[in-house]
Formats: C-alpha cells, structure tokens, sequence
C-alpha cells in the first residue's frame, strides 16, 4: 500500500525545492494537491515519480502530465495572486489546473481531449475545487469568452506564440510558456502586456514535452 500523503511530501522535498522552488504558496499547493487523483488506477503507485505521467487512452493522441519540477518553476514564474484569473492550455487530466486553482480567484482548463477533459472536471468537482471552468477545445483558440486572463500557462513546450492567444491577455498579465523546437531543452519564458505590446524575457533552460497546436509551420526551403 502507497502512503500517498508521504510520497507527496517527498515530491516537494526532493522535487520542487531542489529546483530553485522556494515560494510558499507554491510549496504549499504541490503539497496539497494529490496528483495520485489524476493518472488512472494503473499509474497511481507511480504517480510522484519525477518524471511525465501519460493519462490518455489508448489509441489517443498522448497527453501528459508534466513532471512536477518543471511544473512547480513555471508556475513560480506566473507570480500568481489570490485575485488572478488564469488560462490553463493543456492541462489533460487537470492536475495543473488544481494546483492553479489554489493560488487564483479562478482558473479556465482547455484541452483537446474531449474524454480527459470530462475526466477533469469530475476529479476537480469530487476535490472541492468551484473556482474552476473545464472546456473541451483546440488549444490553439484558448477561450475567448473567459477573457481577459491575468495569466496564461502553457502545459508544454510551444514555438509559436499566436496572436489569438495574446490577445485575450489583460493589460498587466503575465504569460508563462517554455519556447523551444522539435523536443530539444526550451527556454522558460515570461511574457507581458503593456498596452497593446506584449514582450518576453527568458528566465531559465528547461525540457518539456511540444505542444504541437504551437508548432511553427513548415516552410518550403529550396
């Protein structure tokens, strides 16, 4: 028998601190998320293992809960308040968005897998957490009608940041994506609104799984 609530202290401990993560209330909220709650049977004894969970279904296309370190540093850099509404693209099965839920007024999950999506939002219901909204979508629309966001995270690695997105951030937001290509280390970047300019800065090397809606399209090369 797993002693869950001993593992995911051990996951803080050895996981989240170890990466520079030093923020109280992220601590606080890795600490009382219980991740077990969103991997199937199968994976629960391993659901604290420093690495990404697949919580799709067979003959689906993958989705993946992020490792918890890299996690627990982008949403450090989101800087989130008790106030903020935030954007969760891609959060699968919805452990991001719990743990986002306990650090803002309210958090929108979309995701593309209609099936994980619904899974989501009973795991969220069941743990308390009605200060969430779960939409079935493509991700490269984000959700338009819940804007403007205070914060935007993206749940994987992205190329391409598209206007459709920026655009329903709020003046003064933050968003938070690691920006690389073709599954090699990224860089974990904020970006900001001041009026109507958006512009980001990178913060620091990290490897997460693509996001393939935010791919750069192919060009023809001669």
């Amino acid at each position: 028998m797993v002693d869950y609530a001993k593992a995911r202290a051990t996951m803080v401990d050895c996981q989240v601190r170890t990466v520079d993560v030093t923020e109280y209330p992220v601590l606080d909220a890795f600490a009382a998320v219980p991740r077990e709650e969103f991997v199937p049977d199968a994976l629960k004894p391993l659901a604290y293992i420093d690495e990404d969970l697949l919580v799709s279904a067979p003959g689906s296309a993958p989705r993946y809960l992020m490792e918890p370190g890299p996690l627990a540093r982008l949403v450090q850099l989101a800087q989130i308040m008790p106030t903020d509404r935030v954007l969760d693209l891609g959060p699968a099965s919805g452990y991001s968005t719990a743990i986002l839920a306990t650090l803002a007024a309210h958090v929108t999950g979309v995701d593309p897998d209609a099936a994980l999506a619904e899974t989501a939002r009973a795991t969220l219901a069941r743990l308390g957490h009605d200060n969430v909204t779960i939409v079935a979508g493509p991700l490269a629309a984000g959700h338009a009608a819940g804007a403007p966001y205070d914060v935007i995270l993206f749940e994987g690695a992205i190329e391409l940041l598209p206007d459709v997105i920026s655009d329903q951030l709020a003046d003064g937001g933050r968003i938070v994506a690691v920006v690389g290509a073709n599954g090699l280390a990224g860089k974990a970047t904020i970006f900001t609104r001041s009026g109507r300019t958006v512009s980001g800065r990178p913060a620091f090397n990290t490897h997460v799984r693509p996001l393939p809606e935010f791919a750069r399209p192919k060009a023809f090369v001669f």
